[in-house]
């Protein structure tokens, strides 16, 4: 961390008129099960007031905050055979990635314990959360109160409110972030001037205030606009990878690969495009000229890559979106267990990890209204008659499967009943019933082939993926299983 930023953090804790919950000054005290439970307190009481941080700083008087120096040396000092921050990480639960820092400031030697806030459940130390009132620690189960206030904090917190870099000047912030793209994705005027585009962008949460009047740039700011996502440490393995192969096998030669680096925002219609351009289009003779058409419709490719970045895991290191295509499919795969049933994707609203990431997309217009999303890909495939996508798990991952054209007589088996299924809960979403007349017209089967659509309907009923809507009445048609 920069020596400058440290230096400017200690003088804006000095600064403040008293202590609080989610700081605090010591001199020389090192004593190992007090520092426990203070960092149970402080990172409690950083979630509470809405602070990235909470800090324990030595070397700086209760009184009068002067700076007085300090001999505490936190890597020299151990709790009988083991380091300090070894001991303390075996204690606290869930465990915050502590960072002590030693602080040459030009009055005296500091030491500030950095502690992230508390983010999914309170901070324990041994089993016990504490949070600070005036100088003391109590236990924080005897404040209900308080215990209530930090559970409604934790509940919406989430990745996009983290710091992805921070303590930037504001010219390096509108160098990493394509903030031009931003008014113009949202159709706003850009400012004249550069208060009123950060003043945008700090109420868009895009970036934040740090100390010594710089900024931080927020995961969600650096993830939709980053000019370059490798320039943020943690983003850079979240660029979005295509591949493509020669084939129709990852043993093939890949013919073209490329990380994506732009932001999923500012480099969405330009991923689109590249993804487009790659993809074999089919040759349509109209009346007098040859036109060529795509193999798969745009709304499907743009809906779904889409959901693979809004629905990725991003707390999931090392892993990003990637867009693979072959000679006869394409496969897009996100980091992350769905978080509904994927056979439920076309008619359950979908549930996001990452909910502000989502809604500033949608409001760009780059991703269709929540929950009308998987139904149009559906249906534009029903339109194209490609065999029906294959939405799975795939591990830890979710994978999504785009078939290109291939007819009726060569679908396998679990595609058609697949399809069939798909079908289905399209014409129950739209209150309507599947029979064989409208899945004769999914993929063009002719009238005196019924019988075939007849044997898929039955395959699907045995697979349990579909039910008569009145068992007494067959006419009336067929339902997905669970309506």
């Amino acid at each position: 961390m920069p020596k400058d930023r440290m230096v400017a953090l200690v003088d804006e804790l000095r600064g403040q008129p008293a202590e609080a919950g989610w700081f605090e000054f010591k001199e020389n005290n090192a004593d190992p099960t007090m520092i426990g439970g203070r960092i149970s307190a402080l990172a409690n009481g950083a979630r509470l007031v809405d602070k990235h941080m909470g800090y324990m700083v030595w070397g700086v008087s209760d009184e009068g905050h002067a700076v007085v120096g300090t001999a505490f040396d936190p890597k020299a000092t151990r709790v009988g055979n083991q380091p300090l921050e070894f001991w303390l990480a075996q204690r606290l639960q869930p465990g915050p990635a502590l960072q002590f820092h030693e602080v040459e400031h030009p009055e005296g030697r500091v030491v500030v314990l950095e502690i992230p806030a508390a983010t999914h459940a309170p901070v324990e130390f041994d089993r016990t959360a504490r949070v600070r009132i005036g100088s003391a620690t109590p236990r924080l189960s005897d404040y209900p109160e308080r215990l209530r206030a930090l559970w409604a904090k934790l509940q919406p917190f989430v990745w996009e409110s983290g710091v992805a870099k921070e303590f930037v000047e504001a010219d390096e912030v509108l160098d990493l972030l394509d903030y031009p793209s931003y008014f113009s994705l949202l159709r706003r005027p850009l400012p004249d001037n550069r208060g009123g585009i950060f003043d945008q962008l700090e109420a868009e949460r895009l970036v934040q205030r740090d100390v010594g009047g710089r900024w931080n740039v927020t995961n969600l700011g650096a993830a939709l606009f980053a000019r370059r996502l490798d320039r943020f440490e943690r983003l850079a393995r979240k660029a979005v990878r295509v591949v493509s192969y020669a084939g129709s096998s990852r043993a093939d030669p890949v013919v073209n690969r490329r990380d994506r680096q732009l932001g999923y925002a500012s480099g969405f219609l330009g991923l689109i495009d590249y993804v487009s351009g790659l993809l074999p289009k089919n040759e349509h003779i109209g009346q007098a000229l040859r036109e060529e058409r795509p193999m798969y419709p745009e709304i499907a490719l743009r809906e779904l890559i889409a959901n693979a970045l809004i629905h990725q895991d991003m707390t999931v290191t090392g892993a990003g979106p990637t867009i693979e295509l072959f000679s006869d499919r394409i496969e897009i795969t996100n980091p992350g267990s769905p978080l509904i049933d994927p056979a439920r994707f076309i008619d359950m609203p979908p549930r996001s990890r990452n909910e502000s990431l989502a809604a500033l997309m949608r409001r760009m217009g780059i991703c269709e209204e929540q929950g009308s999303g998987v139904d149009k890909v559906v249906t534009a495939v029903e339109v194209f008659q490609l065999p029906a996508p294959d939405f799975r798990a795939d591990g830890e991952n979710t994978r999504v499967v785009l078939f290109a054209p291939r007819s009726f007589a060569h679908m396998t088996a679990s595609e058609r009943v697949r399809a069939c299924y798909q079908h289905a809960v399209l014409r129950y979403v739209a209150a309507e019933r599947l029979t064989n007349g409208s899945l004769r017209v999914r993929p063009g089967v002719a009238p005196q082939n019924a019988a075939q659509v007849s044997r898929i309907i039955n395959e699907a009923r045995d697979a349990g993926l579909i039910k008569l809507a009145d068992p007494e009445s067959p006419r009336a048609g067929y339902v997905p299983a669970w309506a």
